[in-house]
């Protein structure tokens, strides 16, 4: 039932009454201890559990011959500990004692060799080594098959085991294939309101998540849930994992507020069930977080994040995995709030723990040097982010099966960073890489796959080939609109992008049509200070200033702006562009000193944001150049576009259009002077 101060209560009782009756080196004694530490344990108090579990152990040690199966148990809780503590290293080392023991003292098929095999399992499959997790759960099976009868929970339990493997190495066809198997022993083994069908219905809702099948997701989520109510008291931690789950297809959906609705319902369930400083509390905090993170309303998110944090430190070592975990959470919300210093920071935090507790090419680390290399790749430095991002992919093409959805991660990734450098051949190549494992690895409508299509039809859109960018777009409109809800976050940017071809192609009044559908999902979806409002108001702007109606476009660009100062902090880039396009239509409209007002204010915002070499500041340059330029101060204007060009010449190769562009703009003046 969940109550484990009453646990603790009555095990505490007991462990007195032994005291007194019993020798001090009793088995008895022995297993009193062992139980206070299983509640520790459960309770997520690993330290107190590991102290209850040792003092089991000296006595084990004292009272049994060196081969006796209880020792042997003894070695199994504090190898679980460990495990929880995610020293995997030490956590192996107890198992194996364990093991060795279980292999001399019982029959080759006993139950308990299963158990051991499981146990060791585990652990591999937590180091990410998915090949070593296997081969330890399938002994495990091998065991079981042949002790156990063919409905026996048990095997089920295997059966989910390897299940979760195979997720976890992408192939999600096999996971269904044996958590359905093993669904099949739960429904003819146990009664129909058992927890454990419940938690069948889990793991299967859990690979039609990550299939992009949100509605048989929340389906199978739903069966779930009905089951626990029934069988379990309403502060019970399950129900509270049941209500995460729903809670997390809605995040993935784009329903902010029906998400938030299902996490904070787990999150009053955890904080009855569980003591303040128990590690599930941190996760609920850390979901709240995620939503407020994805709704744009950063200040809320970090306050989560620091709760969470604040749980770990308390509970975890200092070299944990899920502390990791928590700086990388901080530091996704610095990046996101485009305080990129800061970002680096806490994922460098991360890293460093990383470094530590996990083994060389564990998956996690290449999560970690995708992180850093995506700071630096916003940043403008692209050789830093190749960097990052190649140590990744080398991981992952070690650890993970070709078709894996991660490598598809680290192909796009990198093709990313050549297409901002303006390489849309080498771009072209690694977006293609990325599509095709997507296309065999995931169903036809998966959200990723769109955004795949999205990503190469961007390269086709900037390389000027704008019916190969609109046929890909609408691949990925088409996805989009199967895949997620009609006010889904994604569908606008689906319909942005259609709409940036068409601004492109010189059709404003399509451009426009789609600019519109863009803001009216993102009005529905997201909050009124959210940046992609922002994004949406901008958009529309910059069509009407190219359409000549400038009063039209300094409103649009103006509500943008509002939105951009409220959200953000006041250096973030995203603010500087703002006053950068507000800055453009003064320019246009022949106001160049108003021009020029708002220019200097972008350019002040960048050099404190962004290093020195950033493409963004040579954008700066070659704005206040043309100001000055077109104010008929040449010598100005020149000194201007020579930084400009200074900054590209850096970055870029020497054929990129912005190159030419400023070239051009240097012979322009110098003509004039």
């Amino acid at each position: 039932m969940g109550d484990y101060s009453k646990a603790l209560e009555f095990y505490e009782k007991a462990h007195k009454i032994y005291e007194k009756a019993l020798p001090p080196n009793h088995p008895h004694l022995a297993t009193s201890y062992n139980n206070i530490g299983l509640v520790y344990n459960n309770m997520g108090d690993y330290s107190k559990a590991l102290e209850f579990y040792e003092k089991a152990y000296k006595i084990y040690e004292k009272a049994l011959p060196p081969n006796h199966p209880d020792l042997a148990t003894s070695y199994n809780y504090i190898g679980a500990v460990y495990y929880h503590m995610g020293d995997y290293s030490k956590a192996l080392e107890f198992y194996e004692k364990g093991l060795e023991i279980t292999k001399k003292a019982l029959p080759p098929n006993h139950p308990d060799l299963a158990s051991s095999y499981n146990n060791i399992g585990g652990v591999y499959n937590s180091m990410g080594d998915y090949s070593k997790a296997l081969e330890f759960y399938e002994k495990s099976l091998k065991i079981r098959e042949k002790a156990l009868p063919p409905n026996h929970p048990d095997l089920a339990i295997s059966y989910n085991n390897i299940g979760l493997v195979y997720k976890n190495m992408g192939d999600y066809s096999k996971a269904l294939e044996l958590y359905e198997k093993a669904h099949k022993i739960y429904e003819k083994a146990l009664p129909p309101i058992h927890p454990h069908l419940a938690t069948s219905y889990n793991n299967i809702g859990g690979v039609y998540n990550n299939m992009g099948d949100y509605s048989k997701a929340l389906e199978l989520y739903e069966k779930s849930h009905k089951i626990y109510e029934k069988a379990l008291p309403s502060n019970h931690p399950n129900l509270a994992t049941s209500y995460n789950n729903i809670g997390g297809v809605y995040d993935d959906m784009g329903d902010y507020s029906k998400a938030l609705e299902f996490y904070e319902k787990a999150h009053k369930i955890k904080e009855k069930a569980l003591p303040s400083n128990h590690l599930d509390l941190a996760n609920s905090y850390n979901n709240i977080e995620g939503v407020y993170d994805d709704m744009g309303d950063y200040s809320k998110a970090l306050e989560f994040y620091e709760k969470a944090h604040k749980i770990k430190e308390k509970a975890l070592p200092s070299n944990h995995p899920d502390l990791a975990n928590s700086y990388n959470n901080i530091g996704q919300v610095y990046h996101n709030m485009g305080d990129y210093s800061k970002a680096l920071e806490f994922y460098e935090k991360a890293h460093k723990i990383k470094e530590k507790a996990l083994p060389s090419n564990h998956p996690d680390l290449a999560t970690s040097y995708n992180n850093i290399g995506l700071v630096y790749n916003n940043m403008g430095d692209y050789s830093k982010a190749l960097e990052f991002y190649e140590k990744a992919l080398k991981i992952r093409e070690k650890t993970l099966p070709p078709n894996h959805p991660h490598l598809a991660g680290s192909y796009n990734n990198i093709g990313q960073v050549y297409n901002n450098m303006g390489d849309y051949s080498k771009a072209l190549e690694f977006y293609e890489k990325s599509h095709k494992i997507y296309k065999k690895a995931l169903p036809p409508n998966h959200p990723h796959l769109a955004t795949s299509y999205n990503n190469i039809g961007g390269v086709y859109n900037k390389m000027g080939n704008y019916s190969k960018a609109l046929e890909l777009y609408e691949k990925d409109l088409e996805i989009t609109k199967k895949a997620l809800s009609p006010n889904h976050p994604d569908l606008a940017i689906s319909y942005n992008n259609i709409g940036a071809v068409y601004y492109h192609m010189g059709d404003y009044s399509k451009a426009l049509e789609l600019y519109e559908k863009d803001l009216e999902i993102t009005k529905k979806a997201l909050p009124s200070n959210h940046p992609n409002l922002a994004s949406s108001y901008n958009n529309i702007g910059l069509v009407y200033k190219n359409m000549g109606d400038y009063s039209k476009a300094l409103e649009f660009y103006e509500k943008s702006h509002q939105i951009l100062e409220n959200a953000l902090p006041p250096n973030h880039p995203n603010l500087a562009t703002s006053y950068s396009n507000i800055g453009q239509v003064y320019n246009n409209m022949g106001d160049y000193s108003k021009a020029l007002e708002f220019y200097e204010k972008s350019l002040k915002i960048k050099e404190k944001a962004l290093p020195p070499n950033h493409s963004s500041l040579a954008t700066s340059y070659n704005n206040i150049g043309m100001a000055y330029s077109g104010k008929g101060n040449y010598s100005k204007a020149l000194s201007f576009l020579e930084k400009a060009l200074s900054i590209l010449q850096k970055s870029l190769p020497p054929s990129h259009p912005n190159i030419i562009a400023v070239k051009n703009s240097i012979d322009n003046v110098k003509k004039k002077m």
